[in-house]
């Protein structure tokens, strides 16, 4: 059997420039740093096989990093399969173009950084001695934010211990999916997660509670060794929990969350089966539309025009959230309708890649935008039923940030599901199933 290798590197990419974070609706510029945000990469080395696994503390890849990250990977590698990934953390850079407090010298800077992390990871290459999988468990942190109303709508994060919340809409994953790797320099772990990394707020930048879990699990990894924890499909999943009336947003609960995974990984690692030696790679690219537009959604984006005036959304002093959204602020209101209009206007279309990296028979797969919680499950549950262990990672790629919801989501409320936060088509949710089938068979080639 020709030989594994695998390598591993990191470096910061806090801005050496004043900016504005990402998440929120408004602008919110840095004024500190909270914890150091960084760039991991691996990179996996079999015969003619080559794959790389790159994860940025940013609120997503973009496709102006995903094609200076690509060049920057094509002066060192060949022939290479990429899943290129952020920890969706809202306290990080605004690197989407147009955004309050965007500087487009940032991606530069990113993709600089990026290069010394794959430099280190291709000069530490040593021969993968073990591949282990396994699954860790938790349900304490992880919450369905989408709750049907007694007025029969749904509300994204509707106000805490409300009298009119009937039920959560959908479901939630709370399996931790984990494959490690060990080397003469360390031990690699990637753990897939499905919740949302907005649990910080602020204005000082750090990697929320993803970032602190990857911390606490290295100490138990040993030196060398990188924790990488992907978010799983996510798109409909929160840390709010709405039977607790207390705040939920500090630096104190995402050291509380990231903790708590922490321990629940470090728990999956005592009971995990060895994996065969094998590194297989697949990609495939897929074509979305834009959003179709229910009649309803522009005759009440045009009537909310009409009734709230126009204001700066971007420079408001307060932070603007979904919760905003779902108490119906005017000022997030009519965002979200100039939005709409925007949307319906430019009919922009969308090019996905999905990648897959397969090391035994545990398998990590690169999936576009922000899907759903229920198309994480069926990929994972169904689609990929053969393997041992289905890690996903979202924001694959370049694809950028946005919901993918469920087809049957639409027409029922919520702000996902806006065509300013779900610019695709709402047939992409079956698009991308298709596609991670056709996935799934060019592994088995």
């Amino acid at each position: 059997m020709n030989v594994l290798y695998f390598g591993m590197g990191r470096e910061s990419i806090v801005p050496p420039m004043k900016m504005g974070l990402a998440g929120y609706f408004n602008t919110r510029i840095w004024t500190g740093v909270l914890d150091p945000i960084e760039v991991r990469c691996c990179v996996m080395k079999q015969a003619d096989i080559t794959a790389a696994i790159v994860q940025f503390e940013l609120i997503t890849v973009t496709s102006e990093l995903q094609q200076a990250v690509r060049s920057v990977t094509q002066k060192h590698l060949r022939d290479f399969v990429m899943i290129v990934t952020a920890t969706h953390c809202h306290t990080a850079p605004e690197l989407r173009i147009g955004r309050g407090g965007y500087d487009e010298n940032y991606v530069p800077f990113a993709a600089a950084a990026y290069e010394k992390a794959l430099l280190q990871a291709i000069h530490s290459l040593s021969e993968c001695r073990s591949i282990q999988s396994g699954q860790a468990f938790s349900m304490d942190f992880c919450f369905n934010r989408r709750f049907w109303m007694k007025d029969g709508t749904v509300v994204t994060n509707p106000p805490k211990c409300s009298p009119d919340i009937v039920r959560p809409e959908g479901e939630i994953d709370p399996e931790i999916p984990l494959i490690l790797l060990e080397n003469e320099h360390g031990k690699l772990l990637f753990a897939s997660i499905s919740n949302h990394a907005d649990t910080t707020g602020g204005t000082e930048i750090s990697g929320d509670w993803p970032a602190r879990t990857a911390h606490e699990t290295e100490k138990v990894l040993g030196p060398g060794s990188m924790c990488i924890p992907l978010i799983g499909c996510s798109g409909n999943i929160n840390h709010f929990d709405i039977h607790d009336p207390g705040e939920q947003t500090s630096p104190e609960e995402a050291r509380r969350i990231g903790n708590g995974y922490a321990v629940s990984i470090i728990n999956g690692l005592k009971n995990l089966h060895e994996e065969p030696l094998t590194l297989e790679k697949a990609c495939r690219k897929f074509h979305i539309g834009s959003r179709e537009l229910f009649p309803e959604e522009l005759s009440e984006a045009q009537e909310i025009l009409r009734k709230y005036p126009a204001e700066d959304t971007a420079g408001s002093s307060a932070p603007l959230t979904a919760r905003d959204f779902a108490e119906k602020s005017p000022k997030v209101l009519r965002y979200f309708a100039e939005n709409l209009i925007k949307v319906a206007q430019a009919k922009k279309e969308f090019d996905f890649e999905v990648s897959s990296v397969s090391l035994g028979n545990a398998v990590v797969i690169g999936l576009p935008a922000e899907p759903f919680v229920e198309i994480g499950l069926e990929i994972r549950k169904e689609i990929f039923a053969g393997n041992t262990q289905v890690l996903c990672a979202i924001m694959n790629n370049g694809s950028g940030s946005g919901y993918i919801p469920n087809l049957w989501n639409y027409r029922r409320g919520g702000y996902e599901n806006t065509p300013r936060s779900n610019p695709y088509s709402i047939h992409a949710a079956a698009e991308l199933k298709k596609i991670c089938r056709k996935l799934k068979e060019d592994l088995k080639k």
